[in-house]
């Protein structure tokens, strides 16, 4: 049992890391820093990872990662959108509906008693986003010209895949889970 309860303040612990990266990230996207903010991107999407393994291990996460693991996620998934959207990689229009969904789903996981576990879609989106940024934020100095532009429309495929999943996966909850354990 006590491992359990050492996996879960890992996990915890690990969800609490990606808010503290959100700093450095956005400070490097504003000086000009990609591929340290790309690093962070890669370092936050490895403990996102690894606090879901360790949660899983410890039996199930804790109520206060349900909560908080997803807010995590939007905050460090947002960033580099909005720096795409500055940089007009990706359109504003599409960028909003991605955090309209965000905001409305996690608004209505925050009053699950469980925090509202992630649907396969949901997954499947966040992995889609996940590796569409890390694509489309690839740092121009890291391959050649083609490597670059390969890298960054395989991202932008990704990227519309990850928005068809967002807009299907937010009507799959609102439709079919807003009944669960509402108390």
């Amino acid at each position: 049992m006590k491992t359990f309860s050492n996996s879960r303040l890992l996990a915890n612990a690990l969800t609490s890391s990606r808010f503290f990266i959100a700093i450095p990230m956005v400070v490097s996207f504003s000086i000009g820093e990609v591929a340290i903010a790309w690093l962070l991107m890669l370092i936050a999407g490895i403990t996102d990872v690894l606090d879901g393994w360790l949660a899983r291990r410890a039996g199930g996460g804790s109520k206060w990662g349900a909560r908080y693991d997803p807010l995590a996620d939007k905050i460090l998934l947002a960033l580099p959108m909005i720096w795409l959207v500055e940089e007009k990689i990706l359109p504003f229009w599409a960028i909003w509906i991605v955090l309209s969904r965000e905001t409305i789903i996690s608004g209505w996981r925050s009053e699950l008693i469980s925090g509202g576990p992630a649907s396969k879609q949901g997954k499947a989106k966040t992995i889609f986003q996940f590796l569409s940024l890390m694509l489309l934020v690839w740092p121009n100095s890291w391959g050649n010209d083609s490597l670059i532009i390969i890298l960054n429309e395989v991202g932008l495929c990704f990227f519309w895949i990850s928005l068809i999943l967002s807009i299907s996966s937010a009507i799959f909850y609102l439709k079919f889970q807003s009944k669960v354990d509402l108390k």
